[in-house]
């Protein structure tokens, strides 16, 4: 089986997974899918070095273990519930709708590929910034900025970035110009949403 067979088991897993713990948790009589869960895992980890994938498969790993991630956490969280009762009004409403509370949202983050977070805007999102100096050597982070746009955009309504190739194009074009303009070492890119629209800006550093 190729590397790309894989990788679309992995998703058709994904997807299996999610709706089996949907009937899991509507469903008393039920056990936990742990078989289903089990392939997921075993999937994730075994392409979790990437070295045998291209940039392109990599990108699209990165998407479906970062989504295992969270959909995991959110069934922790509703599992324990599920065991220990509703201690509070919030946790029914994380049983029911699997959503977490507006007021129980965490407010760190840790560092994706050295991207780091700055704090807040008028929209109360922050900004997702990338300090870039080779771009076309620096494609993990170039990736982790392209991620950043498409998710702002699409949770803005607005119409995403093109494709990953186009991007970093982009990106290597657009840091070449601004080390050259300004003698600079590293170009600061961030990505932040005010009043509805997502902004990408890119700016020397000092």
């Amino acid at each position: 089986m190729t590397i790309d067979e894989e990788l679309n088991l992995l998703d058709q897993q994904l997807r299996r997974l999610k709706i089996e713990y949907e009937i899991f948790f509507n469903n008393p009589a039920k056990r936990p899918p742990t078989d289903v869960e089990w392939k997921v895992l075993t999937l994730i980890r075994k392409f979790s070095d990437g070295s045998r994938m291209s940039f392109s498969q990599r990108f699209r790993y990165n998407e479906m273990a970062q989504r295992y991630a969270v959909q995991a956490d959110l069934w922790r969280k509703k599992m324990r519930i599920r065991e220990e009762g509703y201690r509070r009004p919030q946790e029914a409403i994380l049983s029911v709708q699997g959503v977490r509370p507006p007021e129980e949202r965490e407010t760190k983050h840790r560092p994706v590929y050295g991207v780091s977070r700055r704090a807040g805007t008028s929209t109360g999102d922050e900004p997702f910034t990338v300090q870039c100096s080779d771009a076309a050597a620096e494609r993990d982070k170039v990736e982790s900025l392209y991620k950043a746009l498409t998710a702002a955009k699409q949770k803005s309504g607005e119409k995403t970035a093109g494709s990953l190739d186009s991007f970093a194009a982009f990106v290597q074009k657009k840091t070449s110009q601004i080390r050259k303009e300004h003698g600079c070492e590293t170009v600061v890119y961030s990505v932040e949403t005010k009043d509805g629209q997502v902004k990408l800006t890119a700016k020397a550093k000092s």
